[in-house]
């Protein structure tokens, strides 16, 4: 064997890398750092610290690889650095509000006060529930996704499928137009229309209508992407087989997309639960049981947690109730979502092996 086979060939690229676990020694140092200077420069919030800590972070970050992999790598690490910082400074927030929700309405959330209504007890009183609330919030929210979905889905049907022209452009801008709606003009035009001119009373079935308005649109958007993605083939294979285009759209197009469709509408619901505005001016509240949405005021969580928060003064049995339920409320979004996420992936095309 020639000398010249085996001499190692020169490097002429950079090799040399941070260490494994660097960019949590760098995390610490810098949070060390932040809270320093915070405290010399008498910085009081913590929140000025922490924004700080995360610019330390991102500076020494580049110093670093830049110092020892070079400024190209260090590039590349300053932007996984960024990505990383704004993740975190999204997270602390919901992390926090997650913890102060639960520390403070853990303290009258059991099951007495999931079982039980207002009736007679007042705001000023120990004890109570939501069970009237959580009543109403069903309801009015099941109403609204009963007539949301169908008029939803084939809107999106149409658009996608059959949509040309005018009307399609019209519908489409129609629809771009009620995704920015703010909810209290949703709730304001159902009062004008259907309390003030046709002459109906207060009642769940009105708050269902405003939040129907506010569901439509985003079904309508989610369902349209879901079906963009169903593969031209599939529809031309089965229009080739003689198929008739109705049949391929319920047969063939509906259910390859049905998980996300599913999905899209689950996030429409939890988007609908937490509405207030619609609900105060529709339904009104009521401390008792109210099983009938399309007579007389209605409860729901949302407008319980705004009552009972307005007539706590910030203290007192009512304060306690206010963060219950509001415990409630992000717990029954979160299992929405759970349930959405399972659904898109139990839907989800399987790889064969």
């Amino acid at each position: 064997m020639s000398h010249a086979a085996t001499t190692p060939r020169p490097k002429s690229l950079k090799t040399a890398r941070l260490p494994r676990g660097s960019a949590w020694g760098i995390a610490l140092l810098s949070v060390l750092l932040g809270s320093g200077i915070g405290l010399l420069a008498g910085l009081g919030n913590k929140v000025q610290w922490g924004l700080l800590a995360a610019l330390l972070f991102v500076v020494i970050t580049y110093t670093a690889a830049a110092a020892v992999e070079g400024r190209r790598q260090a590039r590349d690490r300053v932007a996984t650095s960024v990505i990383w910082v704004t993740f975190v400074l999204a997270v602390i927030p919901l992390a926090s509000l997650l913890y102060e929700t639960v520390k403070r309405g853990a303290k009258v959330f059991d099951g007495y006060f999931l079982g039980h209504s207002m009736g007679v007890v007042a705001d000023t009183e120990p004890g109570g529930g939501i069970y009237h609330a959580i009543i109403g919030t069903l309801e009015q929210v099941g109403l609204a996704t009963v007539m949301s979905v169908p008029l939803g889905l084939l809107t999106a049907i149409y658009l996608v499928e059959y949509g040309r022209g005018r009307l399609a452009k019209a519908v489409t801008f129609f629809v771009d137009v009620m995704t920015g709606v703010p909810s209290i003009v949703a709730g304001l035009f159902v009062l004008s229309f259907w309390i003030l001119i046709l002459g109906f009373d207060f009642s769940g079935f009105a708050g269902s209508l405003a939040l129907s308005i506010l569901m439509i649109p985003v079904i309508v958007r989610s369902t349209e992407e879901m079906l963009k993605l169903v593969p031209n083939e599939l529809r031309e294979a089965s229009l080739a087989l003689g198929v008739p285009k109705w049949r391929t759209i319920l047969k063939v197009v509906v259910p390859t997309s049905i998980g996300g469709i599913t999905t899209g509408v689950m996030l429409a619901v939890a988007r609908i639960t937490g509405e207030t505005a619609p609900v105060l001016l529709l339904v009104w509240g009521n401390s008792f049981i109210n099983t009938n949405p399309f007579e007389g005021e209605q409860a729901s969580l949302p407008l319980y947690i705004y009552q009972q928060y307005a007539n706590s003064s910030g203290e007192g049995a009512a304060y306690d109730r206010a963060w219950a339920a509001s415990l409630a409320l992000i717990a029954f979004v979160m299992i929405l979502n759970l349930v959405a996420r399972g659904i898109a992936r139990w839907k989800a095309p399987q790889s064969g092996r």
